[in-house]
């Protein structure tokens, strides 16, 4: 907690955005939806962007940070540059040729990132180092979330369902690919071949065929050497949002919602989940109620796994047989007003504001170091 703060005074809240990944827009358009919710009368806020060079800078608290004509937004690397000094929860302000100037301490940090040092536990990690609380999962948690091959691998472990596939690692393509190929062939045709640490349907292809399989693979690497092969499922996809509680009790779901893809998509890619018009959400999904129940039960087994904290979205495949598959399990989900999770909280009771303030408040009561 910042010390310096005079009894009284609002909370200081740093909104973290931006990045060195693919998902670098993603995240500027959640914090933009952020930074237009959160309550001024409680928390003043210090926006931060992260430019795609990695460079830390102050940046602006008034732009919407939205897709305008196509164009997707960015962080402005010329803003002044920020530092983590030695002191916790302090801010540094760096200008050229100037000596640099302290922008005061931070109560918490909301880090609305996504992707590979982001969300994967690289700047859980740093914030721990500089004593700083934060929204969302811990280190260990959002590691393993973000690492699709090692998620399945922990949601086997718990008695979770999970689908057929194959984690392909570099050194085993590029020294022992024939095996691997074939060790991918056993899930039948076709398959849904992803990076393994991205999201945002980043880098995803379907091969139908071996011809197209090596193409989607190069593809998946040009994000991550580290790719994963999925059989392809036949069913719905059914979203939960999951909600660490605020007095200690078992966290909670949401009403689950049913993604229903729109236009020529194939499958649920980025045009799909961020361009207007692509895709729509049934709240409820229309789910046998008995079904609903057992997988908002599953949506939170899966959160408990993981160990996270905060919230969660957990994604599943109802099959035509009534069976629930769990597909993967996000840390820190697309998070505008208009994303899928707010859009199952707002469903569920819980206004995008309130959801805010309520993370933010979850962040608070915990105490920096180790979970």
């Amino acid at each position: 907690m910042n010390e310096d703060r005079e009894p009284g005074s609002r909370v200081r809240v740093a909104v973290v955005f931006g990045g060195k990944n693919s998902e670098h827009a993603v995240s500027l358009m959640g914090a933009g939806s952020v930074l237009e919710a959160i309550d001024r009368s409680k928390y003043e806020v210090v926006p931060i962007g992260i430019a795609q060079d990695g460079r830390w800078v102050l940046a602006s608290d008034d732009q919407a940070y939205a897709i305008e004509s196509g164009t997707l937004p960015e962080v402005d690397a010329t803003g002044t540059a920020l530092a983590l000094p030695s002191e916790p929860g302090a801010l540094v302000a760096l200008q050229p040729g100037e000596i640099p100037r302290s922008l005061g301490g931070v109560d918490v940090v909301f880090p609305v990132m996504h992707g590979p040092f982001g969300e994967d536990g690289t700047i859980q990690g740093l914030l721990e180092m500089a004593g700083v609380r934060y929204v969302g999962s811990g280190v260990l948690a959002s590691a393993v979330g973000m690492d699709k091959a090692y998620m399945k691998v922990v949601l086997q472990a718990a008695g979770l369902p999970v689908g057929p596939y194959v984690a392909v690692r570099d050194r085993d393509w590029r020294l022992d690919r024939g095996r691997v190929l074939k060790e991918i062939e056993q899930l039948g045709w076709p398959v849904f071949v992803k990076p393994a640490r991205a999201g945002s349907s980043q880098g995803i292809s379907k091969a139908h065929d071996s011809e197209s399989l090596e193409a989607a693979i190069e593809a998946a690497r040009a994000h991550d050497p580290k790719v994963l092969v999925e059989a392809a499922i036949s069913g719905r996809e059914i979203e939960c949002a999951v909600l660490e509680s605020l007095d200690d009790a078992a966290a909670e779901a949401s009403i689950p919602g049913e993604v229903l893809v729109q236009g020529e998509h194939e499958f649920f890619d980025f045009e799909a989940k961020y361009f207007a018009g692509q895709m729509a959400l049934d709240v409820p999904a229309d789910i046998p109620g008995e079904t609903m129940e057992t997988l908002r039960a599953m949506a939170v087994r899966a959160f408990e796994a993981l160990g996270c904290e905060g919230l969660a979205r957990v994604d599943f495949f109802y099959t035509p047989s009534g069976e629930l598959i769990v597909n993967e399990i996000n840390t820190m989900p697309g998070f505008t007003s208009l994303s899928v999770a707010p859009q199952l909280w707002a469903a569920t009771g819980l206004p995008y504001g309130e959801l805010v303030d309520r993370l933010i408040q979850l962040a608070l009561r915990r105490a920096p170091g180790l979970r």
